[in-house]
């Protein structure tokens, strides 16, 4: 068939083939559609995380790098920082002072070291779309942060922490083998970390691991790792954990946080696993 000069030169090539070629070429066409259709019907959009990391005692430059990285290999994830380099105990946050600073967002992920934060606005603000129902994951001193004079952010974290011991192993252990989040993980030496003291367990927590840490004064324990349901509707996974920067980029603590993230956002399965779509991607 001769080409028409009028033609677009992909519809006169089509043209020119033979009517079973051409039909070869629709069915092809189509097999290569439907099946990209099923794979992106397949895999959800990834859960958006912010991570508020930053204060007073902790590598927070380098740490922040190394959840960021560790979680998105693990999961379906991306994760964005609001960073600030300021070391203060006061150390403010510049996304905590919009009224819709979690709009978005999945989950937010609490690291901060801030306990002379004691604005009550402030920390309302902060506390307002868990109130809501927005998913949390705190880390560390984030228990010993917004020490305002009352319960409201230790009722938020379900463990209330005042102190913590001298920088030395601590033994971790499970105690329910069979929560989602534990299954599977085998009791660990960490390196050289802080035991967080538990002040009150509120009703709300349900305790997942426990610290043992051997001291000068003495053998010292405590729950190091837990879930709560913050006003009995938000999931809150939290742990004690993750002083050094050898403990956050230990793939031990990175798989914990992972399912404790999956968890909160009700992603992880019964058998510790990601929900479908949610699992480690290659992108």
């Amino acid at each position: 068939m001769k080409r028409s000069p009028h033609l677009p030169h992909s519809l006169s090539l089509l043209l020119s083939f033979s009517p079973s070629r051409v039909r070869l070429l629709l069915a092809a066409f189509v097999l290569t559609a439907t099946a990209f259709t099923s794979v992106s019907a397949a895999t959800p959009p990834p859960l958006r995380a912010l991570l508020v990391i930053g204060g007073c005692c902790h590598d927070y430059a380098a740490q922040k790098d190394l959840l960021k990285t560790g979680l998105e290999a693990r999961a379906n994830l991306r994760v964005e920082l609001a960073y600030t380099a300021s070391t203060a105990k006061d150390a403010r946050f510049a996304i905590y002072e919009r009224p819709d600073w979690a709009r978005g967002y999945d989950v937010i992920i609490h690291d901060e070291c801030t306990s002379a934060s004691i604005d009550p606005g402030y920390v309302a603000n902060v506390l307002a779309p868990h109130r809501a129902g927005v998913p949390a994951v705190n880390l560390h001193c984030a228990m010993h942060s917004y020490r305002t004079g009352n319960d409201e952010w230790f009722e938020f974290c379900g463990i209330q922490s005042s102190r913590h011991g001298p920088k030395l192993p601590i033994v971790v252990t499970a105690l329910d083998a069979n929560d989602p989040i534990t299954r599977g993980f085998a009791s660990w030496i960490t390196g050289n970390e802080e035991l967080y003291n538990n002040v009150n367990v509120f009703p709300s927590a349900r305790p997942l691991m426990r610290g043992d840490q051997k001291t000068p004064k003495g053998d010292a324990e405590a729950v190091v790792t837990w879930t709560s349901l913050y006003r009995g509707k938000t999931r809150v996974f939290s742990t004690t954990l993750g002083h050094t920067n050898a403990t956050v980029a230990d793939p031990r603590y990175l798989d914990l946080v992972t399912r404790g993230l999956l968890w909160a956002c009700d992603k992880l399965r019964d058998d510790g696993t990601a929900a479908p779509g949610y699992g480690p991607t290659r992108s």
